[in-house]
């Protein structure tokens, strides 16, 4: 038959005080005796209580370069759904265009627009838009035109006095031919 636990006030049922080899234990002895290893550790060992301090530290160590890491992949991410999307856009607005010059002027509405749209609202569009045809009257029927997007991402709360150093942005490029519609008049 299978012993069952005994409830504590049969274990020790003089007040805490229970009769072992003619001697009487307290409840606490085994308490006693764990704390006092544990404190004799503690003091082997310096530690007096430290660990909220010790958590923050590594915390900070561990946590700010993951926020900063995130905040920069944002940025690039960011970057480069905007120069996809201008490379993509300009080279439509140019092909869809009356003339050259109309053509450019569109296409450089277009890549403002979709850079803006990702908060990149200081970038001029001759600074970061490159268009190219693939034929000399750009605008003839079956010929293709390119348009390359090219931003340079800046790095986060990185002052600027160490560019000579490092680089301090990572370039993002984009690269979108759109087809001249073959069955269109001939556009100058």
């Amino acid at each position: 038959m299978r012993s069952r636990a005994r409830p504590v006030h049969e274990r020790y049922p003089r007040g805490g005080v229970k009769v072992v080899d003619g001697g009487a234990r307290r409840r606490s002895d085994h308490v006693d005796r764990v704390n006092f290893r544990r404190r004799s550790v503690a003091r082997a060992f310096g530690d007096a209580g430290n660990a909220q301090v010790e958590f923050l530290g590594a915390a900070l160590v561990l946590i700010l370069p993951v926020l900063y890491l995130a905040l920069t992949l944002g940025q690039i991410q960011a970057a480069t759904f905007a120069v996809e999307g201008a490379a993509k856009e300009s080279a439509r607005a140019f092909v869809t265009a009356d003339s050259v010059a109309e053509g450019q002027v569109r296409a450089g509405v277009a890549t403002s627009l979709a850079l803006s749209d990702q908060g990149f609202d200081d970038v001029r569009p001759s600074d970061v838009l490159g268009l190219s045809c693939s034929s000399d009257p750009c605008l003839a029927p079956g010929s293709e035109v390119v348009a390359v997007v090219r931003y340079d991402v800046g790095l986060p709360f990185v002052p600027s006095g160490i560019g000579s150093w490092v680089p301090l942005s990572i370039p993002v490029q984009a690269v979108h031919t759109s087809p001249v519609d073959t069955y269109a008049g001939a556009r100058s």
